[in-house]
């Protein structure tokens, strides 16, 4: 319903050079080079101009974003407006989300959807967030879970819905036999003096690990770098540190135990879900976010 050429602007404006905005499209540079100098000689304007080594928009071009990002919202409210008033709902509605997501929250709510909507294609996507909001700009997602981070689209981006939806707690993992193993819960300073295993530097896990490590008051001693559970699980089964591990997270047959963590600071990764502005009332997405809620609270129950 909408020149896609105007989203091609919105992905360059977004990421900031055409290459990265021709990556997350899955176009070549040169294709999205060409679809910019089509809708500027459309439009009788210039829209990016050189920039040292690189591009940047114009005061045109900046003009064309903020009606496009209203024309856009406005398509997805007309969409969730006609997918309303329709008995049987068809065409594709995609899921995307980081990597415990997509294990444990977006499979229960891909099932409800292709049981309330038999007609339809359903998809999931794992992502990493960022990934995800470019799924969401690019139209290859409607729906995302994220975890909230600095390096995210500020809440009030106007492109996009975001709300919170689920605190998940981080426990700290230990191997059978540690001095802390037979503890119900623990403090994070209890474990001030162990070598840790964390995700790799440039990791949302490991800011979100090193900035409750130091507001606990310690430096933790970085002994190993694991971006996924299951590898920084069996380190620790291994006795090479201790982790710290979300909630939601399987750790299967490791022979580690895993103690929660009470008192100041309790660490907890925030999961968001996000739509494109006007897509969180399409009925597809209505059935999607209740089954996720529905699921995250039997797994997070309240304390």
């Amino acid at each position: 319903m909408i020149d896609p050429r105007l989203k091609v602007l919105q992905m360059v404006s977004h990421h900031g050079t055409v290459t990265a905005a021709a990556a997350a499209l899955n176009y070549t540079p040169s294709a999205v080079s060409y679809q910019l100098r089509q809708l500027a000689e459309e439009l009788g304007t210039e829209l990016v101009v050189q920039s040292g080594r690189g591009i940047k928009l114009t005061a045109a071009a900046r003009t064309v974003l903020r009606h496009a990002e209203v024309l856009h919202a406005q398509v997805e409210r007309a969409y969730a407006e006609l997918a309303a008033t329709t008995d049987e709902l068809s065409g594709s509605f995609t899921l995307c989300g980081f990597s415990t997501a997509a294990t444990r929250l977006l499979p229960p709510a891909a099932s409800a959807l292709r049981e309330h909507y038999p007609h339809a294609r359903v998809r999931v996507i794992e992502a990493e967030p960022e990934r995800c909001f470019d799924l969401l700009l690019s139209g290859d997602a409607d729906l995302a879970l994220v975890i909230n981070t600095a390096d995210l689209p500020p809440s009030a981006d106007e492109r996009f819905d975001q709300r919170p939806l689920v605190d998940d707690p981080l426990d700290l993992v230990v191997p059978r036999g540690h001095r802390l193993a037979d503890r119900t819960r623990v403090r994070l300073a209890d474990a001030a003096d162990e070598q840790w295993i964390v995700g790799r530097p440039d990791s949302s896990y490991h800011q979100l690990m090193r900035a409750a490590c130091m507001s606990a008051g310690f430096s933790p001693n970085i002994a190993h770098y694991a971006d996924e559970w299951e590898t920084g699980t069996a380190l620790v089964a291994h006795h090479f540190g201790v982790i710290l591990v979300s909630r939601l997270a399987r750790l299967h047959d490791w022979p580690v135990v895993r103690i929660p963590l009470h008192g100041e600071p309790a660490p907890a990764r925030r999961i968001l879900a996000a739509t494109r502005l006007g897509g969180s009332t399409h009925p597809m997405a209505r059935t999607a976010l209740t089954t996720i809620t529905t699921t995250a609270k039997t797994l997070l129950p309240p304390p």
